[in-house]
């Protein structure tokens, strides 16, 4: 999974920088008080795919240093039956208990017999696909409902170039969240920047009266539509929404139910970039009663290490008066 989201990562970036150049509505950033002397460290939540190979070297002390860092609730990343990485699960989760840690949430997409290639990593759902997909969320629900893990979010967005494309993707993350709120787990999905791509019903084609306006409908709001509240909720990775050309406050205030889990995120460390209002972003999420939010981190520009950016981004956290 790890190499999809880097194959993602890397061709987003190349085709975001023009459309953020004029952008600036909801990349300004602005001023904040830094509160120097804080009373307690607060609770912060990680995406371990932050981490990268960096936590693997020595797992029960990159544990305790992330709680020493004021990370609390861990999301998991690199699940395959039954393992974390090449980690046991339930031994992973005893190394994540002895140092203080909560595991809450973990990322993972459905696997397919028979698909090779790129089709591994932007499969094109079809009806004979979906027994698989069902199998597979019911034994990936059962593992993590044994470590206690609150939330299966499934990360990635399949080929979708069409209503009648996004409408069977719809059912697929039904189905999973049925399985998984069968199994005592809440079922969600997250974004990247390919959920903002427009699709256009073949009957609207050529029938736009101003051509200079998008056209379409984002297939991120065909999910919202399509998927019932009940089995499938949402976690927002504000960075990618940016770079998918919307501000993620619009989608927090518009769908106050539906957003449960938020991914806190820059171009590299926090509040560097000046691209995202976090403020903002944070006064919006309360207002929301959004109880987990994760710090994720892509790979470090400047040759420093994965932890010391994850220790920079908690610092920031915990120093900032509008995080509490």
């Amino acid at each position: 999974m790890n190499n999809r989201r880097t194959f993602i990562r890397n061709m987003s970036l190349l085709t975001a920088g023009g459309l953020l150049a004029g952008n600036t509505r909801f990349a300004r950033a602005e001023n904040h008080t830094d509160v120097t002397n804080f009373a307690a460290l607060k609770d912060l939540g990680l995406q371990i795919y932050s981490l990268q190979n960096e936590l693997y070297n020595d797992i029960p002390k990159r544990m305790k240093d992330l709680k020493d860092m004021g990370y609390i609730n861990l999301e998991l990343s690199g699940y395959n039956e039954g393992k974390i990485g090449q980690v046991d699960q339930m031994e992973f989760k005893k190394m994540a208990d002895d140092a203080g840690l909560k595991i809450v949430s973990s990322h993972t997409n459905p696997v397919f017999k028979g698909l090779s290639g790129m089709e591994q990593f932007f499969p094109h759902y079809t009806k004979e696909l979906l027994p698989q997909a069902k199998e597979y969320w019911k034994a990936t629900a059962a593992d993590h409902a044994k470590i206690g893990c609150r939330f299966l979010i499934q990360p990635m967005m399949p080929v979708i170039d069409s209503h009648d494309d996004a409408a069977l993707v719809c059912e697929f993350l039904n189905e999973a969240g049925k399985i998984c709120k069968e199994a005592g787990i809440i079922f969600g999905y997250h974004n990247h920047d390919l959920e903002f791509k427009r699709v256009v019903k073949p009957e609207d084609a050529n029938k736009n009266p101003m051509p200079w306006m998008p056209q379409g409908d984002q297939i991120m709001d065909l999910f919202i539509a399509g998927t019932d509240p009940s089995w499938v909720t949402f976690e927002l990775d504000v960075y990618w929404t940016v770079r998918g050309g919307n501000d993620p406050l619009d989608y927090l205030k518009n769908h106050p139910k539906r957003f449960t889990l938020i991914h806190i995120k820059d171009t590299a460390v926090l509040g560097q970039s000046g691209l995202l209002n976090f403020e903002n972003i944070f006064q919006q999420m309360y207002a929301n009663s959004v109880q987990y939010y994760f710090v994720e981190l892509e790979k470090m520009p400047d040759g420093r290490t994965q932890f010391e950016g994850i220790k920079d981004c908690a610092d920031y956290l915990q120093k900032v008066a509008f995080v509490r």
